[in-house]
């Protein structure tokens, strides 16, 4: 039998394995993506203003694939992902910043708590330290210098991280008007509202956005729904056409 990456009855499991809840890590990283200061390498390749979705899209879905893979094919997935990057250093003739590696991490590690707080339950720290541990192992095979020892020391170096590596940039206000032709106006409102009730202070003083928030309500409606198994409608709604069968094959969890 082979070995998995994750255990099955991980936590890690449970919440990469509903696909509202990727999405809502999609929303959180579409945020600080747009507000990292290495947010240029992004942009080097046309890549990320060419198809902003299809970019973050494409970080999640690493992720969700080396979550619900065997070992060998995980690991050959954070090894295509380091040849990735290490071809663009290549083409630029520079090194991408060890910090900004460590922050693409970080922010996995916190959104997939954040969300899943925000639409299932209050994690308990030993589930909190299992989210940890298993996207620090995707940083330990993909050779990043200066992770944290445990999550006590994350909290430390997410927070300064977060105080030290965003800024609102003539990239971020880029990105947004690039998400919002996208995503359409009324999924552009959409996003941005999630963001506001999703990320940290800090990131949501620096997004491009009115700081008023009105989907709180509606997260409660949402959430009623998916007790009822009657959520399927509002995500087939919300979805662009593009990523509706990407995103709902990430409907993985029992």
């Amino acid at each position: 039998m082979e070995k998995c990456f994750v255990d099955k009855n991980s936590i890690v499991r449970q919440i990469w394995g509903k696909a509202d809840t990727v999405l809502f890590i999609f929303a959180g990283a579409a945020a600080e993506f747009a507000l990292n200061k290495a947010v240029d390498w992004l942009y080097f390749t046309g890549r990320l203003p060419a198809d902003p979705l299809g970019r973050l899209f494409s970080t999640v879905s690493y992720s969700s694939r080396i979550i619900f893979s065997d070992e060998d094919s995980a690991l050959k997935a954070i090894d295509q992902i380091t040849a990735i990057h290490s071809d663009v250093e290549q083409n630029r003739g520079t090194k991408i910043p060890g910090w900004s590696y460590r922050d693409v991490l970080f922010l996995l590690i916190d959104y997939s708590i954040r969300s899943f707080e925000l639409l299932e339950r209050t994690l308990t720290e030993k589930e909190k330290s299992e989210v940890f541990r298993v996207f620090c192992r995707v940083g330990a095979r993909m050779n990043l210098s200066g992770l944290p020892g445990n999550y006590e020391e994350y909290l430390i170096m997410r927070e300064e991280h977060l105080q030290q590596n965003l800024t609102n940039s003539k990239f971020t206000i880029d990105l947004y008007r690039q998400y919002r032709r996208h995503l359409g106006r009324l999924r552009y409102i959409i996003l941005k509202q999630v963001q506001l009730v999703l990320v940290p202070d800090t990131v949501k003083q620096l997004l491009p956005v009115r700081k008023a928030s009105w989907i709180k309500p509606f997260v409660v409606l949402y959430k009623f729904f998916r007790l009822i198994k009657a959520e399927k409608a509002f995500k087939m709604a919300l979805l662009p056409d593009a990523y509706k069968t990407q995103v709902l094959k990430m409907d993985v969890a029992d």
